[in-house]
């Protein structure tokens, strides 16, 4: 059968849910010729499948799916959120290997935090799921704590909720509020839905502020609480379950 003959789904999507990797990964790995079927090279990311009999990456077989797996990781600062980083700097890869128990399979991050930041990371072994959580339109709210440097009302941070444009980017809905203050340095917590890049720090810095520390404490029902930094924890199934309908009810 020839690839314009299948039907199905993608198999970048596939593998990514089988827990390859995540889409973009498997994008690459097709590229470097890293994926067959049957022995023969896989040429495109849009090749559809039914099932992934006979699919082939570095010439072993892929397994079939294991359970959607979910785990809360906190993240130190210096870490790179990706598998590798051409500069040389660590990856949460690189603390993950002592940090998941022996058990776990391999896990994708779901949404990033810059080096800088720390706190709550979700990972997961489903691709699908990593996808639902990912989607702006599915506004899973993600909460953050920010150490910044500067003078703000609670007037201006309230003004978030209508959402804000800076430099052509507009940013969605943003529920924040002055927790305290510690000298010239302010705490405020920051509720968002969107995640776009350096969101937060942009955000606050558009306000003239200079965020100095960022901790991300919840990921929609998923709460950072007392997990010690660089440690991680499995996140129960039935509580998976819960996350994913919720999401769905949400979304309609």
């Amino acid at each position: 059968m020839t690839e314009q003959e299948r039907s199905g789904d993608r198999i970048a999507k596939l593998l990514a849910r089988a827990g390859v990797a995540s889409r973009r990964e498997v994008e690459r790995m097709i590229a470097d010729r890293r994926v067959a079927i049957d022995g023969k090279v896989v040429e495109t990311p849009a090749t559809l499948l039914e099932h992934l009999r006979g699919v082939t990456v570095d010439g072993k077989p892929v397994a079939k799916p294991e359970p959607t797996r979910l785990f809360a990781f906190h993240k130190p600062t210096g870490l790179i959120v990706a598998e590798r980083d051409p500069a040389g700097r660590p990856t949460i890869y690189d603390a993950l290997r002592n940090a998941l128990p022996r058990s776990a399979p391999r896990v994708m991050p779901i949404g990033r935090l810059d080096f800088n930041t720390e706190g709550l990371l979700l990972l997961t072994n489903d691709g699908g799921f990593k996808r639902l959580l990912e989607l702006p339109a599915n506004a899973v709210e993600r909460t953050y704590r920010a150490r910044a440097h500067g003078e703000v009302t609670q007037g201006q941070l309230e003004a978030l909720i209508e959402g804000i444009t800076i430099d052509g980017v507009h940013y969605g809905r943003i529920d924040a509020n002055l927790e305290r203050r510690t000298g010239a340095n302010q705490w405020i917590e920051l509720t968002i839905t969107e995640g776009k890049n350096r969101e937060v720090r942009r955000v606050l810095e558009h306000l003239g502020l200079k965020v100095n520390r960022l901790v991300r404490t919840a990921f929609g029902p998923v709460a950072l609480g007392d997990l010690p930094r660089g440690q991680a924890v499995e996140i129960q199934k039935h509580e998976i379950g819960k996350f994913r309908s919720s999401v769905k009810k949400a979304r309609g």
